[in-house]
């Protein structure tokens, strides 16, 4: 069985299959792992916006992807994700990694008023069929408040509009991660 990651990995995959010239949004950029294998998918001739609001993540994800075209970072939180792209642009996939970034300091986590406006917001431009993929990390303080949040706030959305589906294993311990995948209708 694929950890939540790797799902995560594989939904992208077949998203840039469906969508290969699509616009795509790694909303937490971090070192830059899900948009290097956004952009170095063979299929992929669409555009990439990341986003961060760590300086250094950003630094290091640009020493590695800045060769790529079609790619563009922003250092802004993702939930002012409408400040920098055209609202009637349409969104076919995004991608947030929620938590920390690894090997730096663990107090700066993404928090769930911004990660529930990012995915608000993103939500309002995603194409029939686009999805809207979310590793969900709660093994630390802000990463459960995060996730009940989160939780709370998506089984309210409407199933006429939106398909939303938890990947998760029940019988691991330490809070292993798990994806949660939003597809509009």
């Amino acid at each position: 069985m694929l950890n939540a990651l790797h799902y995560s990995h594989q939904l992208l995959q077949q998203l840039i299959q469906k969508f290969p010239a699509g616009n795509f949004i790694d909303a937490t950029l971090g070192k830059g792992h899900d948009s290097q294998l956004i952009l170095q998918q063979a299929h992929f001739q669409g555009k990439l916006f990341a986003f961060d609001i760590q300086e250094a993540a950003l630094t290091y994800s640009l020493e590695k992807l800045n060769q790529f075209k079609n790619f563009q970072a922003f250092l802004a939180n993702h939930d002012q994700v409408d400040q920098y792209l055209p609202e009637n642009l349409p969104i076919h996939g995004a991608i947030f990694n929620l938590g920390y970034l690894p090997g730096a300091d663990h107090q700066i986590t993404t928090q769930y008023t911004s990660t529930i406006t990012a995915v608000e917001k993103i939500s309002r431009q995603l194409v029939s069929q686009g999805m809207i993929i979310i590793v969900v990390y709660s093994g630390h303080p802000a990463g459960k408040i995060e996730r009940d949040r989160l939780l709370e706030v998506l089984k309210e959305w409407s199933q006429e509009e939106y398909s939303i589906l938890q990947y998760n294993f029940i019988n691991q311990k330490n809070n292993p991660p798990f994806t949660l995948v939003i597809e509009k209708r």
